[in-house]
């Protein structure tokens, strides 16, 4: 029906509030889901990495894919739960808030349906990976400057481009997972899902025979609307934070930029570093008390 009129709808028939219905779940889940992801990512780039430093870039898409995995399988619950909210009828819920749909999802449906929808869910990461990396590879001839020059600006914009691609190749798969975590037999109308189906394929299927193969990115706009200043927002404060962190531990001039500290031997570990420092400094006090006497 068009995002205007769906909005207007959906006031008018619940009231403004509606339009925040399932926000504390989806704010309770995006500190895990984005340390997750963020921290698997790292330690799968790692250990993707070759002895001179190098990765490849089906390994970083690997690695990326399969931190979004991770970060979505241990928080899926949430997820299913922030969707049944979401689909009620605030003036006639059938859950009262965030411990009662869990509570009232696993009595009445078992524990699988906290997870179901998760197969599309993990198959969308694929390609959502590929496509924020095709697009980060790719910033550096986009702004014919190196990545390590980019401004907080820079990095805003990159993440925007990055979401929004990613987003919309990925949209079909988020698109069944939501029909998936909607529908249950417990919920009035069968959770209002406009398809009936048995699973993941069937769902698919049933959706490009009913809507047309665009059925798939149906609500493709509200999302981007969503998740593009989002990543925009993280991905220039991560690189912001890095720089920061890099300062902090002596590795660059300048949080503002990535000038490299002179003299510093990049290689080592922060600890190590410290070390350091810390072993010149006493070396360097002796022979200043020497030179002084």
């Amino acid at each position: 029906r068009g995002l205007r009129r769906a909005a207007t709808g959906l006031c008018r028939a619940e009231g403004v509030r509606a339009l925040w219905k399932g926000n504390l779940t989806a704010c309770l889940r995006l500190c895990p889901y984005s340390a997750l992801q963020l921290a698997a990512t790292r330690r799968l780039v790692i250990l993707f990495t070759d002895e001179l430093g190098h990765i490849s870039h089906w390994r970083a898409i690997m690695a990326g894919s399969l931190a979004g995995m991770v970060a979505t399988v241990v928080t899926y619950p949430t997820d299913v739960i922030k969707t049944r909210l979401i689909v009620q009828n605030r003036l006639e819920p059938s859950y009262e808030g965030i411990l009662h749909a869990f509570y009232k999802i696993y009595h009445q449906e078992g524990l699988l349906a906290l997870y179901r929808g998760v197969s599309p869910a993990i198959l969308g990461a694929i390609p959502f990976s590929a496509g924020s990396f095709f697009v980060y590879i790719n910033l550096d001839k986009i702004w014919r400057e190196p990545i390590v020059h980019f401004t907080p600006l820079q990095n805003f914009i990159n993440g925007c481009v990055a979401a929004g691609v990613a987003q919309t190749l990925s949209f079909p798969f988020e698109t069944v997972k939501r029909k998936m975590q909607a529908q249950s037999p417990c919920l009035p109308h069968y959770g209002a899902v406009d398809v009936h189906f048995t699973g993941m394929t069937d769902c698919f299927r049933q959706t490009v025979k009913n809507k047309g193969v665009l059925g798939l990115w149906s609500g493709l706009t509200p999302s981007l609307l969503k998740i593009v200043p989002y990543f925009g927002v993280m991905f220039s404060t991560f690189e912001f934070c890095k720089r920061v962190c890099l300062y902090r531990n002596g590795y660059i001039e300048s949080p503002l930029n990535y000038k490299l500290t002179p003299g510093v031997d990049q290689s080592l570990q922060p600890q190590e570093l410290k070390e350091l420092k810390l072993l010149r400094r006493e070396n360097f006090e002796p022979r200043k008390s020497a030179l002084e006497n």
